[in-house]
């Protein structure tokens, strides 16, 4: 089996690039605020990264050139697998389209795959470009992707993750319709949570086989062990209440890589600050770890950032086993459930991580992680 590596991150969200995110993050500090980045609809918390919605052709740009300046790689890059990801694409694009506020002569540099074919002529690829969309499985679809680029030997180097512009009016409306956001804040596992609240944002890794960045004497934040996908089948937005599949793709990711319950530090929760994920992640946590495991979800930071969501997880999960220190969940204050929840930062022994993603449509996503003997730490 292959050894995949991450040499490089690169991170935006509203805390700032990757270095400030994670500080920030550490001391709970929050990006939410109160936004009306559109007359037509009332102010609503917003973990913006500017004072008006952020285009995702300059988020991917950010966050590619962060991760290969990270991993110490210059383009072009033409035998590099790209995989980046979106669950709303360039819908801000499209929306002002049909209120023909922007010229439509270049309509095509809007498709769903546009941050993916931004990013390989940013790097001067050739080799492969995917460009998944599974709601917010989204991101760790992508980086499991970029793994299975590498696995089949179609290329030994990736850049794979995913990134978010979701502030538009449309997708305002529709979850705010839905129920959904959040009136005042996040607040992850907490009593008084009331929904979530839309980040925009994303994360990008530079994936690589174990052999190739230590030959080039790359720094190492963590190896990924395995990953596992499944789907509920059962509704387009409410999750399944047993939570079988989502147990199911957790079990399969630990089988897969070779771990078991008892042996997992620490799990970056979806977190959403919903009622109904809260509740049901809680019961698939205190099912399948009863020992008691360390949890968090940095949304009550960087607010949820859908589709990129998994992808700043596991960079989250990557910066804990570098740093040996749990980011808090920050927002939460009373729990509601019985779980060992990181209220504050943790400094603790950090070895093996899994990352949940559990998106719309039931699609379940989870990445383990762990460190190496040449982990940069």
């Amino acid at each position: 089996m292959v050894e995949i590596v991450v040499t490089g991150i690169g991170l935006v969200s509203g805390l700032g690039r990757l270095e400030s995110s994670w500080q920030r993050s550490l001391l709970g500090e929050s990006a939410i605020q109160l936004h009306q980045p559109f007359a037509e609809l009332p102010p609503l918390p917003l973990a913006m990264i500017g004072n008006t919605p952020a285009d995702l052709n300059w988020l991917t740009k950010i966050a590619v050139a962060d991760a290969l300046e990270d991993a110490n790689l210059v383009p072009p890059l033409p035998n590099f697998g790209v995989v980046i990801g979106s669950s709303r694409s360039c819908q801000a694009s499209w929306e002002k389209m049909t209120r023909q506020e922007v010229d439509l002569s270049h309509w095509l540099d809007t498709l769903p795959n546009q941050a993916a074919i931004a990013a390989a002529r940013q790097i001067g690829s050739t080799a492969p470009v995917l460009a998944p969309m599974a709601a917010c499985a989204t991101g760790i679809w992508a980086i499991a992707q970029g793994m299975q680029l590498i696995e089949t030997g179609q290329c030994q180097q990736a850049i794979a993750g995913a990134i978010e512009a979701p502030i538009t009016p449309l997708t305002l409306a529709g979850f705010q319709q839905m129920g959904a956001l959040a009136t005042t804040g996040c607040y992850p596992f907490d009593r008084k949570r009331e929904g979530l609240v839309l980040g925009e944002g994303g994360a990008v890794l530079v994936l690589e086989s174990g052999e190739v960045a230590r030959r080039r004497g790359a720094k190492i934040y963590g190896q990924i062990l395995g990953y596992s996908f499944t789907s509920d089948a059962y509704h387009t937005s409410t999750p399944a209440p047993d939570g079988w599949q989502a147990i199911a793709s957790i079990k399969q990711c630990l089988e897969r890589s070779d771990l078991t319950p008892t042996e997992i530090n620490y799990i970056h929760a979806h977190g959403t600050s919903t009622k109904l994920n809260d509740s049901r992640e809680a019961k698939i946590i205190q099912y399948l770890f009863p020992q008691g495991v360390a949890v968090s979800s940095t949304k009550g930071g960087t607010g949820h950032t859908l589709g990129a969501s998994g992808a700043l997880g596991i960079a989250f999960c990557l910066m804990a086993l570098k740093e040996q220190i749990l980011p808090p969940c920050t927002g939460l204050s009373v729990p509601e459930f019985d779980l060992d929840l990181a209220i504050a930062s943790r400094k603790t022994s950090v070895e093996k991580v899994l990352c949940f993603s559990f998106g719309f449509g039931g699609q379940n996503a989870v990445l383990a992680l762990t460190t190496t003997a040449n982990s940069y730490n």
